[in-house]
């Protein structure tokens, strides 16, 4: 087997607004495999600002991987636990190698395009009219699950956006769920669950930064609202450190993003820690292109879990990897079309 990687650019089709700033590029990373004449690729999903492998040695380390890929994957997944978003690209980059079909993990309803998986609609943070704006365009895209940040702006107007939603839909019509992204102090968040609470909101998404474990402990215990772990997550990779935040924290729900916690492998033994203390979970995307939302959405219709999921980004670029994935009346589907791998074959 030989390795190589590329990197390339994505360009948001509008600025994406999120409590760390607005977005308008992502650098993304491919791993490109082969062996006896068989291609395998996996996105590396690299987030400036996020990821823990943000760091300087990032691309020193995919030179490492690519130049030793012979090793083998359970020679290299171990070692690579500071750079999750590497272990996720190898992953998919090995397991596609040894599929018959381009860009192919698992064989379920949904890699077979026989069914659609349930998805929320994301409401990205802006001006007041702009965020109304993307309201509209997903109820008419016939979303039955929004998901809207908050914390960033001006959290007023943030909840008459809500509650300017929840007089036209009772909660068993339209879910409701919100994304903090740490926006709030621990001295804040009380009066804004209590609000959350009267709007009958599914969730919130880290409320508060995430390293205050005693803090979102205290949130988790006496909120009238379910609390999800996000960033929380991110940069916890031995497996001790993993078991004693779920028991500290214990928190209602933790959302996985396989970029950011050591792809399948990583989420999986997230998710087997919560569900022994009967912790509900979800999956997201972490705006990788579509050759990564893929390697998610294939292994989440593994799982069996009817929640929806956060996997409505790949609509998000103008030079994304065009491919099969379509969302439609707010599920994610497959159809019959082939993958655009042509920036692969012009950097070879």
């Amino acid at each position: 087997m030989k390795a190589r990687w590329i990197k390339h650019q994505l360009q948001f089709k509008q600025p994406a607004g999120t409590s760390r700033g607005v977005l308008k590029t992502k650098d993304t990373y491919y791993i490109i495999a082969r062996e006896e004449g068989k291609q395998g690729i996996g996105e590396v999903g690299l987030l400036r600002g996020l990821s823990p492998d943000d760091r300087p040695d990032f691309e020193e380390k995919l030179d490492e991987v690519c130049k030793y890929i012979n090793k083998g994957m359970n020679y290299w997944y171990p070692k690579l636990g500071e750079f999750p978003s590497i272990q996720f690209g190898l992953e998919q980059a090995f397991r596609d190698v040894y599929t018959p079909d381009p860009i192919s993990h698992f064989d379920t309803f949904f890699a077979r395009g026989e069914e659609g998986q349930r998805i929320n609609g994301l409401i990205w943070m802006g001006e007041e009219d702009f965020m109304k704006e993307q309201v509209e365009k997903r109820l008419e895209e016939g979303f039955s699950c929004l998901k809207m940040k908050i914390g960033a702006i001006d959290w007023e107007k943030e909840l008459q956006i809500l509650k300017s939603i929840r007089n036209r839909f009772s909660h068993k019509e339209l879910e409701l769920r919100v994304d903090a992204n740490g926006g709030f102090s621990p001295e804040q968040a009380p009066a804004v669950l209590k609000e959350l609470k009267k709007l009958k909101v599914h969730s919130i998404e880290q409320p508060i930064e995430r390293g205050q474990w005693k803090e979102m402990a205290a949130l988790c215990r006496n909120t009238p609202v379910p609390i999800a772990l996000d960033e929380e997550l991110i940069g916890v990779h031995e497996k001790d450190g993993r078991q004693e935040l779920i028991d500290e924290i214990n928190p209602q729900y933790i959302i996985l993003k396989p970029s950011f916690i050591g792809g399948w492998s990583g989420s999986r033994d997230w998710i087997n820690r919560a569900e022994k203390k009967k912790i509900g979970w979800w999956v997201t995307s972490a705006l990788e292109s579509n050759i990564g939302l893929n390697a998610i959405a294939e292994w989440t219709s593994t799982l069996g879990n009817e929640m929806p999921q956060g996997l409505g980004t790949g609509s998000l670029y103008t030079n994304n990897i065009d491919g099969p994935l379509y969302v439609y009346k707010g599920h994610l589907v497959k159809v019959q079309k082939p993958w655009d791998l042509s920036i692969f074959e012009k950097q070879s």
